[in-house]
């Protein structure tokens, strides 16, 4: 956990959420209430979110106290209790939904990673997130990805040179691209990795004769071309097959032979767990 970002990500979203004040609490349940809530589980997946949950139950209120029984990564199925938190009734109810969000979100993340992985057993290939991201939430979506056994790709636009086919149509072809992104990383005294992505074979031939990359990303290529394409790379790169690929042909993508395969779905389009932070009432 990077915290510094994730401190400023809370302290954000308990200032969108709060306001000035939790109003309804505060006008409901006397001033120096203590309690104990628990986090019960209403769904079957994977748990992801447990050390954010607890780096925000802490900003909120340092003298809550958090029993832990579940931690991240771990199989979860309904009834079970992740963690108990106990203190303020007051800032347990603050931290509660901004808990609940990350928690189901990363959760459902998690879990669909998860699943991808389990059908790529027996393969070498890796599944790869991408910046298909809630803004904001980039770093707790990535974070998720690997819980559940995923491999993040860059973080962002500083963090790798990834040519895509806008940079290459806009710089007048494959070999331009690669050799201007070379000199930019001269000129400007930067390492960063160099991934290119080709939609077809001619543009692997190009990619391969201008050289100096160290990722390719093959990009809606059927099943066979993506054989051969594979077989031309012959291991002198690393493989990325990416488009249109879903749970349903992923493993026949990975028997081609690539090294990574990049699915967009983990983080734009996955379904949250059912998650409830529950009063104990004693």
């Amino acid at each position: 956990m990077d915290k510094q970002i994730v401190d400023d990500f809370i302290h954000l979203a308990l200032s969108e959420d709060v306001g000035d004040g939790d109003h309804t609490s505060l006008a409901t349940i006397p001033a120096g209430t203590q309690g104990k809530a628990k986090l019960l589980v209403k769904d079957t997946g994977v748990l992801a979110g447990v050390e954010l949950a607890q780096e925000i139950f802490l900003i909120v209120d340092s003298q809550l106290k958090i029993n832990t029984y579940i931690n991240d990564g771990a199989s979860i199925k309904p009834g079970d209790v992740v963690f108990e938190v106990q203190g303020s009734v007051h800032s347990i109810l603050k931290a509660e939904r901004l808990v609940l969000n990350c928690m189901q979100r990363m959760s459902g993340i998690a879990t669909k990673t998860r699943e991808v992985c389990d059908l790529l057993k027996g393969t070498n290939a890796r599944v790869l997130d991408t910046r298909k991201t809630t803004p904001g939430l980039r770093y707790l979506e990535k974070w998720a990805v690997q819980i559940g056994g995923g491999v993040n790709h860059r973080f962002g636009l500083y963090d790798m040179i990834l040519i895509k086919d806008n940079h290459v149509d806009y710089s007048g072809g494959v070999k331009q691209a690669i050799y201007n992104a070379q000199d930019y990383l001269r000129e400007q005294n930067k390492r960063l990795p160099i991934e290119i992505e080709v939609r077809n074979l001619d543009e692997l031939n190009e990619a391969l004769e201008a050289g100096g990359i160290d990722r390719i990303m093959l990009d809606n290529f059927n099943l066979s071309n993506l054989k051969q394409a594979v077989d031309i790379i012959a291991g002198r790169y690393a493989t990325e097959a990416s488009g249109g690929i879903t749970a349903d042909t992923i493993a026949d993508y990975a028997a081609c032979g690539v090294d990574y395969i990049s699915v967009g779905a983990l983080t734009h389009s996955v379904k949250s767990l059912d998650l409830s932070l529950k009063a104990v009432k004693e």
